[in-house]
């Protein structure tokens, strides 16, 4: 039988580990549950009714978080030299071409999220067998293959976030810090929620959300009333 920790008992004593609290509820016991000594981060499952199997209950996208992710989200920008001041003056940690395809070649990915133009997708797709594994791939759907390099340096680095159903039918997706208010969890969070829940695809039968529950680094979930979310 599993050991409880001390810290994880304690969290367990402050709430009903049976009962669906609301988003307000459970962000505001999220931070009196966790005990980690590191800024943790807060984490959303949300598990859809959808067959991800089939490419018309897929459920992808991006949305961006009206108060950030809390984290320095380093940004690299594959760009023509045309494009590099541009990338540079919105924020990218790095910029270049042909020498940072070198580099991930060489098995550099020290980077969280890559910004592209379409231009330069020929030169990246060999990249693929490396990049996609670690979900740093640039994909139009997610805005990281665009024109716009700018826009689209300043929205990942402004909380933009791209999530995708996994083969459970669940999103995972980070949407904050603890060292957030609770305010600002539960708003992070309801931005996602809404976000998915314009986003039913039209095939999916039945209960659309059927659970969600928030957690951070290390602490027990607390589960949402899928109910109080409009």
């Amino acid at each position: 039988m599993a050991t409880v920790s001390k810290n994880r008992k304690a969290a367990l004593e402050k709430f009903d580990s049976n009962k669906a609290y609301n988003l307000e509820e459970a962000s505001a016991l999220l931070k009196e549950i966790t005990s980690t000594k590191f800024d943790s981060t807060v984490d959303l499952a949300v598990r859809l009714g959808v067959d991800p199997r089939k490419a018309n209950q897929m459920v992808r996208g991006v949305v961006t978080l009206p108060h950030g992710t809390g984290k320095d989200v380093k940004v690299l920008a594959l760009v023509t030299p045309d494009k590099e001041a541009e990338a540079k003056e919105a924020g990218a940690d790095f910029v270049g071409l042909e020498e940072y395809i070198d580099k991930i070649k060489g098995g550099w990915t020290d980077v969280d999220v890559i910004v592209t133009m379409p231009s330069v997708m020929g030169k990246i797709g060999p990249l693929g067998r490396i990049l996609g594994p670690r979900g740093l791939m640039p994909n139009p759907k997610t805005g990281t293959v665009t024109m716009d390099v700018a826009k689209a340096v300043a929205d990942v680095k402004g909380g933009k976030i791209d999530f995708k159903v996994d083969r459970y039918g669940i999103v995972h997706a980070g949407v904050g810090k603890v060292s957030f208010t609770a305010d600002k969890i539960k708003e992070n969070a309801e931005e996602l929620l809404k976000t998915l829940i314009r986003m039913k695809p039209t095939a999916a039968k039945g209960t659309y959300v059927k659970s969600i529950t928030l957690s951070s680094t290390m602490s027990p979930g607390i589960s949402i009333d899928a109910k109080t979310i409009s």
